[in-house]
């Protein structure tokens, strides 16, 4: 079984939204990880090994149409523009995917997320994607959170974990670092 993980960048409050900033910004403290904090490159390091393990790429329709847009033409993407990509999406059409940047393949529902994950290959890295995040975390299809969590309380944004009423779910730390900048590196395993 493959497993799906979560990766982003989140602030103490929980919000993973326009952390780069650009339009569909959700909220007025849009592009908040590139603002306020000293660079500390070993911060960045989990995206290298990210990087190494990713098969596959899983985006809600917003974030494919976002990330569409730049991360085929940007050298700071360059490894990942040949990997196969999901969308998951009810309303995206064939037509509006982006040629040139991998195969894509649309997915209607939770359940045909759950079943690409009984297909052979390796992990598939959620970015971006708050409502997906949310919404497959709700049909329990997260296996690993990747966290980058910056020093900073945004107040307004979307977040990752849902507010639904559910039973607790346990996490196992994998991982973990603080960097000098006030940046905390958390891995978690789910159940």
């Amino acid at each position: 079984m493959r497993e799906l993980v979560y990766t982003g960048f989140m602030s103490l409050d929980g919000v993973v939204d326009s952390p780069g900033g650009g339009p569909g910004e959700t909220h007025r403290s849009g592009g908040w990880v590139f603002k306020d904090l000293e660079f500390v490159p070993e911060a960045w390091s989990i995206k290298g090994e990210e990087l190494a393990e990713t098969s596959a790429l899983l985006f809600g329709r917003r974030s494919y149409e976002s990330f569409s847009g730049t991360w085929p033409q940007s050298q700071d993407h360059a490894d990942y523009k040949d990997l196969p990509k999901y969308v998951l999406s009810s309303t995206l059409s064939e037509d509006a995917l982006v040629d040139g940047w991998g195969p894509t393949t649309i997915l209607r529902s939770a359940e045909d997320v759950a079943a690409l994950k009984q297909t052979d290959g390796g992990a598939i890295f959620i970015h971006g994607s708050a409502e997906v995040a949310r919404r497959l975390a709700d049909a329990d299809l997260i296996d690993r959170y990747h966290l980058l969590v910056f020093p900073v309380l945004l107040g307004a944004g979307r977040s990752i974990f849902s507010d639904t009423d559910r039973d607790k779910r346990m996490l196992r730390l994998r991982d973990s670092e603080a960097y000098k900048n006030g940046i905390l590196k958390l891995v978690y395993e789910v159940g």
